[in-house]
């Protein structure tokens, strides 16, 4: 039998194709490859609390190990995990579930991944406002799906406006992709707004919703979390609340999320789970209990701290010629217009014609890690995340200041 000399084992799958690296990854393995080479760099680029878990959630992880509470648990989430989820959605949220509404899972993308992956279908459209987080558009389009995006406004504090949401719905919308607060920009919908954007999808009844709330406890000020199917509960049974650990609770190695939706959705992203991960870690579930059922003073006190750093932040970020930002409501990050500088030479005569090299020149002269906007889906912006020591930004912005002010017009 004649083999083809060009036959080879090394092709990969057309789904994969249609996934790119994430923007915030690919920043944080080349300032990790510029520390090896022994170049000093903050890595200020990754979404991740620097404090550590809270002792009591430690505590029993420890005390679970020891009671030899080490199996397999159901795919779906332990029974004592699930009723934690139900009563903290009840006392913060005033929602009731029931534990067949539940999924607990790896992290909060894979919720998201489960929830999409068991609903799109080729040519389901998603309306996603953006900027927004990475991973979003891409689990869509590995589905078959198509993003449908819709560009919100700095001046509008980065939210999507009821008018534009109408807009965007057609008859192919299978799902609206709602994170607040959200990851870049850090904004918040307010109850009145999220009812504004409720009266929009009660008109169109076969749009689910994906409301990812995984940063609920980190608000500043005045704003206050609220979530869609609890400011308008007609929306609950096409709604999935995606929330977990990692963020408010400081448990970010820790992957644990959880979805709370309608029962025949849940009982398929469970079908789907079985044939991936199936169940999350015995150890961090156990874990988690702890966390939702437990004392939550240090959620006040890390806010009071984040709160700190984002006044630092912005305050030294507004004071450099070219890059402007402003003060988040929520989350750990701030998103910083870098259309000032946009047109200008590095030193070396390079320019610097978007966010992507404006991030690139950051890292590369400044030793400092940050996410182009174009990640995000939005430029000329990139994302600097403040969930780090107050001297560490300190640092972080003054190496910014002068990597900016070495540029030439």
């Amino acid at each position: 039998m004649e083999t083809s000399v060009e036959a080879s084992p090394k092709h990969l799958s057309p789904m994969l194709e249609r996934l790119r690296e994430s923007g915030t990854i690919e920043v944080t393995r080349r300032a990790r490859q510029l520390k090896a080479e022994g170049r000093d760099v903050l890595v200020i680029s990754g979404g991740e609390p620097d404090f550590d878990t809270p002792d009591h959630i430690k505590d029993a992880a420890v005390a679970a190990i020891r009671d030899g509470f080490t199996k397999y648990t159901p795919t779906e989430g332990t029974p004592q995990l699930k009723a934690a989820i139900i009563e903290k959605l009840k006392r913060d949220n005033g929602i009731a579930a029931r534990p067949s509404e539940i999924i607990v899972g790896t992290g909060g993308k894979q919720i998201i991944f489960d929830a999409l992956v068991a609903s799109v279908a080729p040519g389901d459209e998603a309306v996603i406002p953006r900027p927004c987080w990475v991973s979003y558009p891409d689990i869509v389009e590995m589905c078959g799906g198509v993003p449908v995006f819709v560009d919100t406004e700095r001046q509008h504090g980065f939210k999507i406006m009821p008018e534009e949401l109408r807009r965007a719905i057609t008859p192919a919308t299978r799902w609206f992709i709602i994170n607040s607060p959200c990851n870049p920009t850090g904004a918040v919908y307010s109850a009145d707004e999220l009812r504004a954007l409720a009266d929009v999808l009660l008109d169109h009844p076969q749009v689910m919703i994906l409301s990812d709330d995984i940063y609920e406890y980190i608000t500043f000020g005045r704003a206050r979390f609220a979530t869609l199917p609890q400011v308008e509960p007609r929306l609950r049974d096409r709604t999935v609340i995606v929330n977990g650990m990692s963020k408010g609770y400081c448990m970010t190695g820790w992957r644990l999320g959880y979805g709370v939706g309608p029962e025949w959705l849940i009982a398929a992203m469970a079908r789907l789970q079985g044939q991936t991960t199936t169940s999350t870690s015995s150890i961090s579930q156990a874990a988690a209990v702890a966390a939702l059922k437990g004392p939550h003073g240090f959620v006040a006190d890390n806010n009071r701290a984040y709160e700190r750093r984002r006044d630092l932040v912005v305050a030294r970020v507004n004071a450099i010629p070219g890059l402007s930002c402003d003060a988040p409501d929520g989350a750990f990050y701030v998103y910083v217009d870098a259309s000032g500088v946009i047109g200008r030479r590095t030193p070396a005569g390079q320019p610097l014609s978007n966010d992507v090299e404006v991030a690139r020149y950051i890292l590369e002269e400044g030793g400092v890690a940050v996410v182009p906007g174009a990640g995000f889906g939005r430029s000329p912006y990139f994302r600097l995340c403040f969930a780090y020591a107050d001297s560490v930004l300190e640092d972080a912005c003054a190496r910014i200041a002068r990597a900016i002010a070495a540029l030439r017009s």
